[in-house]
């Protein structure tokens, strides 16, 4: 999943929502005694999400409709493109508007910029100048994000080239996300339900 789709499993605890962004950027299970319990919460529930979608049979089925060198790339192509998708069918899933979602989530990585780790503050500051929580829906946005993975990874790779992959299969993704995305979200609420309980 990517930074909207991670966003959106949070639910409504700022903290919470604030750990599945800095998810990507924490490593072991030691470090997450120094955050706070939501905090940590966050961080946790970004780790068992990711885990959860790459067991899941829809996005098992979806790496495999990639063909050689792409496929080898899927996990982290689709991982953008369900953003995408995500955002074109906002209405479905969030009842607040995309805009006023994304504006708080940059509101909160700007209030806490200076707790962020490196790689989230890399993001804050790229995602200040293109916008690109709210963008997710739109073409150019898709190739700006696929072109810069693409630099970000040290060897050759084809991700620059993506969307016209993603494009070509945009159907049977369109039904895998829909399969599989509200699937999600309920575990998701499960997984924070059960969690409080533990506490």
């Amino acid at each position: 999943m990517n930074h909207l789709a991670h966003l959106l499993t949070a639910g409504s605890s700022e903290t919470v929502r604030l750990g599945v962004l800095m998810g990507d950027h924490i490593r072991g299970k030691q470090i997450l005694k120094e955050y706070p319990d939501q905090l940590a919460m966050g961080i946790q529930l970004h780790r068992v999400v990711d885990s959860y979608t790459d067991q899941h049979p829809e996005l098992t089925a979806a790496r495999n409709l990639f063909d050689a060198p792409f496929r080898r790339y899927a996990g982290i192509m689709l991982d953008v493109y369900w953003d995408h998708l995500l955002s074109r069918d906002w209405e479905t899933y969030c009842q607040q508007p995309l805009a006023e979602f994304a504006g708080a989530a940059m509101d909160m990585l700007n209030r806490h910029f200076e707790m962020l780790p490196a790689g989230l503050q890399r993001f804050t500051r790229y995602a200040r100048v293109t916008g690109v929580l709210g963008r997710y829906g739109e073409t150019d946005m898709l190739e700006q994000v696929f072109a810069g993975i693409s630099q970000r990874i040290r060897h050759d790779n084809p991700i620059a080239d993506a969307l016209p992959q993603l494009q070509a299969r945009a159907e049977p993704l369109a039904t895998a996300f829909a399969g599989f995305f509200p699937q999600l979200m309920g575990f998701a609420r499960q997984w924070r339900k059960e969690f409080r309980q533990a506490e």
